[in-house]
């Protein structure tokens, strides 16, 4: 991920005035004065791949106002500005989570349509959320009215969308789904009251008790019983918004000072949401579930983790800072407007734009097929299961003679190359391992 500073920073970082902080060499979008380590200004964007930062649950607020987020350890009742922060963080936490739940409405339980999948894709579910952040569409009970949402996908959705309500095992999961829902933004609504207390015991029992809905509400998201009787799919949606959940109440832990347990339950939700992914590819078993996932896992992957692992950054940098550097970023002041240029209309236009994600996929499918791209999928998530192909490629391509194929050139070739040559080597493994069993058994 790379960040974008407001012009006037961004030609100071140039021209060496002002540094970018790297945390663990990583940089974590925060920029300081190269003489007199003044923190001037927190990044206005980033990118990712050479495209906008644009998470698909995780809120950009906690990364492009990280040092505002910092500063809470100095004291975070007392900035009403780092307030507003995690005000707007929560709420983008909202949107998501509400926008996520109401697509399992037309997803349903059990298997699926892919023009179901179709209707509720990563392009659609970015367009939904902004329509729900500009209030054009309105979450009720977790749910909105997507018959009217997507009445341009035409009637046989809106057909589907009638039969799902009809369902009566969907209807058991959309109860769970509306409490879980309803305790979430109760939960939300005393963060954000707590947030105002000036005393300190009061404020943090306020905010414990917040966490505990928030836990509550996060055991009906994964609860695994209802997670069975879902498709890959629906199994994805629903654990996007227990990743939603898990943020808030990482928030609450940083509310409260407590960067230990940030960075512990930051680090613990990046395994969490890898080895969700993981078994949700694992469970994908046809090519209408894997159009739908292949697109949004890897948003999830390059956009989502690359947030949370910022966030990790930024407070594992702050706890490793001395009293004297606190000191200095909680006196600095970013206000200036100079130093915070409003971001372009790039991010803004996301939302409306075919997401690169589903345009890379659509050029992988032509050359690929479901299981080599099913296992690209997990290379993501599991780079030891790309070293096993590579070294299984290695191994038969030994046998037959390929002598270009070595250690050296697999390692450098692309997850679509070494997915195609491991499946062309497994196949043509197999039909000379049936051949020598035909020729055996007939006695030749």
């Amino acid at each position: 991920m790379l960040f974008e500073f407001a012009p006037a920073i961004q030609a100071g970082i140039e021209a060496g005035k002002y540094l970018q902080v790297f945390s663990n060499g990583v940089p974590i979008g925060l920029a300081r004065d190269a003489v007199n380590g003044q923190f001037v200004a927190n990044a206005i964007g980033a990118t990712v791949q050479n495209n906008p930062l644009a998470p698909l649950v995780s809120p950009v607020q906690f990364v492009m106002q990280g040092a505002g987020m910092v500063q809470t350890h100095m004291g975070f009742q007392e900035s009403y500005r780092q307030i507003g922060v995690v005000q707007t963080g929560l709420q983008s936490l909202q949107n998501s989570l509400g926008v996520l739940q109401a697509t399992t409405a037309l997803i349903g339980v059990g298997t699926v349509a892919g023009v179901v999948l179709g209707a509720v894709n990563l392009h659609q579910t970015l367009k939904l959320r902004k329509e729900v952040e500009q209030m054009r569409w309105e979450v009720k009970n977790g749910f909105i009215d997507l018959k009217q949402a997507l009445k341009d996908q035409g009637a046989e959705i809106r057909q589907i969308i009638e039969q799902v309500a009809q369902d009566i095992k969907f209807e058991q999961h959309r109860l769970v789904l509306i409490r879980a829902y309803g305790l979430f933004l109760q939960a939300l609504n005393r963060f954000r009251s707590a947030m105002q207390l000036q005393n300190a015991s009061r404020r943090n029992a306020e905010i414990d008790g917040s966490r505990e809905m928030l836990f509550t509400a996060l055991a009906d998201y994964t609860n695994p019983h209802l997670l069975e009787e879902t498709c890959a799919p629906g199994q994805l949606r629903r654990l996007e918004c227990a990743w939603a959940i898990e943020q808030a109440i990482v928030a609450t832990y940083q509310a409260q000072n407590e960067m230990s347990a940030v960075s512990d339950r930051l680090y613990s939700l990046q395994n969490t949401i890898s080895e969700n992914a993981y078994r949700i590819i694992e469970s994908c078993d046809s090519h209408d579930e894997l159009d739908f996932l292949f697109p949004e896992i890897s948003r999830i992957r390059n956009h989502d983790l690359a947030v949370v692992e910022t966030w990790q950054n930024q407070v594992d940098w702050m706890r490793s800072l001395p009293p004297s550097e606190l000191k200095l970023l909680n006196s600095s002041d970013f206000s200036t407007s100079e130093f915070n240029d409003t971001p372009d209309s790039k991010q803004a236009t996301t939302a409306l734009a075919e997401p690169p994600e589903q345009v890379a996929y659509e050029n992988l499918s032509e050359k690929s097929h479901f299981y080599s791209l099913r296992d690209q999928l997990i290379f993501m998530f599991k780079p030891a299961l790309r070293q096993d192909h590579e070294a299984y490629v290695h191994q038969q391509a030994g046998v037959a003679g390929y002598k270009t194929l070595v250690s050296k050139n697999l390692q450098q070739a692309s997850d679509l190359t070494v997915a195609n040559l491991y499946y062309y080597f497994k196949i043509r493994d197999e039909s000379e391992t049936e051949k020598a069993e035909v020729m055996e058994a007939v006695g030749i």
